[in-house]
């Protein structure tokens, strides 16, 4: 007889049973995929058209063209004239000269010495081939007939560049010095500041955490001011302390601000909060054990600073590191206002396109740009997977202990650190106030008359703040239901991964990269979305995914708190997932969802990098007419209107504050149970 065990064995296996999709797993699905594909429409596109027009090379093919001059009676004799070898003949072009942007003009008079407009001389000219153009005014002739002109006429006609794909421009890019010294420039700066940050906001978190000073309270709100203000302010605060006609200028013992010194100080500056909070929050979470450890075997303070701070920070440190090292090298409007004639990768892409109007060699700036910030931010990615818990169960919160002497010592040092960050605003906003610097010192509200300005008016301002309204209502809504979504979903790996990759992007692609690769994508007269180019919407778009990243990483970070038992006993009870997201999700991660509305207002009313090259005359931000204003010269209406933003963010945080205290009342009462 068969035993049962050998029966179970032969008995051929059963067919694999999948689980069928249930209504909310399909309306889950198909939201994270059309969310998904919003990110992929705004950003993978975008950076796609951007790239390949960095690879989109022109150039004036002379072999193209057949010419024909006549005799002083008008009377062609029939010999064709080839435009490469009049060139060659006359040298009036080198090959650098028929190197062009998609936009450039080639005179053939040049290839012609003894050229008179005033000549009875006629002239026929012809594509000799299909693909070649050519304008005579403003008409272009494509087609390979004869095009008769007179003299005048012919003095008229310019040549167009033909179209190919190749690698010339980043031939010439790499070629040309001025160019090329901007990468050199952008990591010196970026290093530096790097290094002068990090260092710096270390000491004042270490103080704030590690030591029993007074008005901890205060300097924490004055280390995170520069967060509510534009890069460039710092700028315009820095020519009133160390310009031409600075108040300090003989600090400097005559060395300029206008370059690698004031792009330093300016990004110490508007970096400074961004470093302080992540190393901050390293230095709260420490174990009092080890510190304890340290004294029982009589370690010094200083070697214990080195063998137990120091490691239990180093996470911190690093990503810091990284942190302010993007925000420096991809960073217009600073060195715009104060870099002089120091060249950086940023401003050149500016230049490029607003100034030379050479789209394809701004996308090759573009592209060198995105090398470094992916690069650091894949660091600090790989970095952060490695950190491990510093905090056990076991672990016993650190206390720092009262110490007259270091706690006056960093008090000071605080305070000095504080008297910068306040100095710099208030330098900013004397200069809103008086009439004519430094010659009327007289206050005035003269300079707060945005209408009378070249550059922007009072309209400028009420269009950041409806910008930064819309974006944190769209983008907090869009973003947090995107990571629940990813975070909640059952099964489906890989479109959650894919999902969780593509939100990391954002983080990574400048501001003035992903502005660029916008006018690619959405002013391509082919694209459905073109209509959407110069409105309000292309802005609030260009602010949700500019700031995507750290939003989504907020949002999850909050879910991944509460227990996947929720979704469980909500499908148990035949509850929506929809309902279960209303009525739980939400109100239980309301703090993660009022800090992302705050931090994407505030972001929104402060970009410059995104959105200056995608403003209209109609939707001109209060951020932009700060550059403008600066451009024309108005640099005291320029602070004002730095000053009105950095007041309306204030005021947006205390409301945000107010209305906070009031919703978590009544959303968070569980938890004072």
């Amino acid at each position: 007889m068969t035993s049962p065990s050998t029966n179970i064995s032969s008995m051929p296996p059963g067919p694999v049973i999948k689980s069928k999709l249930s209504r909310d797993d399909i309306i889950m699905r198909s939201g994270m995929i059309v969310i998904a594909l919003y990110l992929v429409v705004t950003l993978a596109f975008p950076l796609y058209a951007m790239l390949s027009k960095s690879f989109s090379t022109y150039r004036f093919e002379l072999s193209q063209y057949e010419m024909q001059v006549s005799d002083q009676d008008g009377v062609f004799d029939g010999a064709i004239l080839n435009p490469v070898d009049l060139n060659v003949a006359t040298g009036a072009y080198s090959d650098t000269d028929l190197s062009a942007g998609s936009d450039s003009r080639l005179p053939v008079t040049q290839l012609f010495p003894d050229f008179s407009f005033r000549s009875p001389v006629m002239y026929q000219i012809r594509n000799a081939q299909p693909g070649g153009r050519f304008l005579v005014g403003s008409t272009l002739h494509d087609d390979t007939e004869w095009t008769t002109l007179d003299s005048n006429s012919f003095r008229r006609v310019q040549l167009r560049p033909v179209k190919s794909t190749g690698f010339d421009n980043f031939v010439n890019y790499f070629s040309t010095p001025a160019l090329f010294n901007s990468i050199k420039n952008s990591l010196f700066i970026a290093v530096l500041s790097t290094v002068v940050t990090v260092t710096l906001a270390f000491w004042f978190a270490y103080a704030l955490n590690r030591s029993c000073m007074r008005f901890k309270g205060v300097f924490r709100l004055i280390a995170m001011a520069p967060i509510l203000v534009p890069s460039l302010l710092p700028g315009i605060a820095l020519v009133y302390l160390f310009g031409n006609q600075g108040m300090l200028k003989e600090l400097l013992f005559g060395a300029s601000i206008y370059g690698p010194i004031g792009i330093v100080i300016g990004s110490v500056f508007f970096t400074f909060p961004h470093a302080f909070l992540i190393i901050s929050t390293a230095l709260a979470i420490s174990d009092a054990r080890l510190y304890e450890a340290a004294s029982s075997l009589r370690a010094t303070p200083w070697r214990t600073f080195w063998t137990v701070t120091i490691p239990g920070a180093r996470y911190g440190l690093i990503s810091a590191s990284f942190v302010v090292f993007n925000l420096v090298i991809t960073d217009f409007g600073l060195p715009k206002v104060i870099g002089g004639q120091f060249n950086v990768l940023a401003v050149d892409i500016y230049k490029q396109v607003i100034g030379q109007q050479n789209f394809e060699m701004g996308a090759v700036v573009s592209v060198v740009l995105i090398i470094p910030a992916i690069f650091a931010f894949a660091l600090d990615r790989y970095v952060q997977s490695k950190q491990v818990a510093a905090l056990s169960a076991r672990s016993v919160p650190y206390q720092p202990n009262p110490n007259p002497k270091m706690d006056r010592i960093f008090l000071v040092y605080s305070s000095l650190v504080g008297l910068f960050i306040v100095g710099i605003l208030a330098v900013c906003q004397f200069a809103a106030l008086i009439k004519f610097w430094p010659y009327d010192l007289s206050l005035s509200l003269n300079n707060y008359q945005f209408d009378k300005m070249d550059g922007g008016g009072w309209g400028s301002y009420y269009n950041s703040i409806k910008l930064g309204l819309i974006t944190a209502v769209v983008g907090t809504a869009v973003i947090f239901f995107g990571a629940y979504l990813v975070e909640k979903s059952k099964g489906f790996r890989v479109g959650r991964s894919l999902f969780q990759m593509i939100a990391m992007l954002p983080m990574a692609i400048p501001g003035m990269v992903l502005g660029l690769a916008y006018i690619f994508f959405f002013n391509n007269p082919s694209n459905p979305l073109n209509v959407i180019y110069g409105t309000m919407a292309i802005l609030v778009i260009s602010a949700v995914t500019h700031f995507y990243t750290v939003s989504h990483l907020t949002a999850v970070t909050a879910l991944k708190q509460m227990d996947r038992e929720f979704e469980s006993v909500s499908a148990s009870l035949k509850q929506p997932t929809l309902k279960l997201f209303s009525r739980v999700t939400v109100p239980v991660c309301m703090p993660a969802v009022l800090d992302i509305s705050i931090y994407l207002f505030v972001n929104a009313m402060t970009t410059v990098s995104a959105v200056v090259f995608l403003y209209s005359p109609k939707t001109s931000l209060a951020s932009i007419a700060v550059l403008n204003m600066d451009d024309a010269g108005d640099i005291a209406p320029a602070a004002a209107m730095g000053m009105m933003i950095f007041y309306t963010n204030a005021a947006a945080r205390i409301l945000h504050l107010i209305a906070s205290k009031g919703i978590l009342r009544r959303t968070q009462a569980w938890r004072a149970r």
